[in-house]
């Protein structure tokens, strides 16, 4: 399991006003619990980020809590910026969930320019808004992920990878990511595993989206 809680940009419950080593240090505590959760247990927990624009989210794996540490004017950053130093940590930054919409967004962008590939099976979005993700990452050409985006404990069909190996580092699944060897899934209540691409509803649109498209580019502000 990766955990990818939100980051400060987003629906994060840690309190700004604390210094950033503070900041940091609580905002790892979710998954340094699952991490003990697991110890002695066949399972591993690796640990990412979900890092939040003005909507649009990035899912990064590979940077880790010192990478945060050090970069203590990520907030301050555009995009661009963003995607550099992840870059510069041999990382990856997926754009999440991109055809997202909900109440409290006004519009739907998406950067191209920025992301390493696309999340195109969100357990928590309608097929629809999955199989837009799924086209637009064929039409990039980009490696495709899937996730659970857990939120409650009700929650049903899950999101997964399917990997040629067994990993215990995110730079593992990094590179598999690169290597084009990940394979998007969706996992049923029942357990039932089924590869994304082989599923029509989370591969051909059943319909456009509402919301306003955007194609933001990389320098824009934070």
């Amino acid at each position: 399991m990766i955990v990818t809680d939100h980051f400060f940009n987003g629906n994060c419950a840690v309190d700004d006003l604390l210094p950033w080593k503070e900041r940091v240090g609580a905002y790892v505590s979710g998954y340094r619990k699952a991490l003990a959760s697991a110890e002695g247990r066949d399972f591993d927990v690796l640990f990412g980020v979900e890092y939040n624009f003005r909507g649009d989210e990035y899912l990064l794996y590979g940077v880790d809590e010192s990478w945060l540490l050090e970069n203590e004017d990520i907030l301050t950053l555009s995009r661009r910026e963003v995607y550099d130093r992840v870059r510069l940590a041999d990382a990856v930054m997926i754009q999440a969930h991109p055809y997202r919409e909900r109440s409290y967004l006004k519009d739907i962008k998406l950067t191209p320019g920025i992301c390493d590939g696309i999340e195109v099976y969100n357990a928590a979005n309608p097929d629809y808004q999955n199989a837009l993700a799924y086209r637009y990452a064929q039409e990039l050409g980009v490696p495709m992920t899937a996730g659970s985006d857990i939120h409650f404990f009700h929650e049903e069909d899950m999101g997964g990878m399917l990997l040629p190996e067994r990993i215990t580092d995110a730079k593992d699944y990094v590179r598999i990511l690169r290597e084009g060897n990940a394979v998007p899934v969706r996992i049923s209540a029942g357990g039932t595993i089924t590869e994304v691409s082989g599923i029509e509803s989370l591969t051909v649109p059943s319909r456009p989206p509402t919301l306003s498209v955007l194609s933001v580019p990389a320098e824009s502000e934070v």
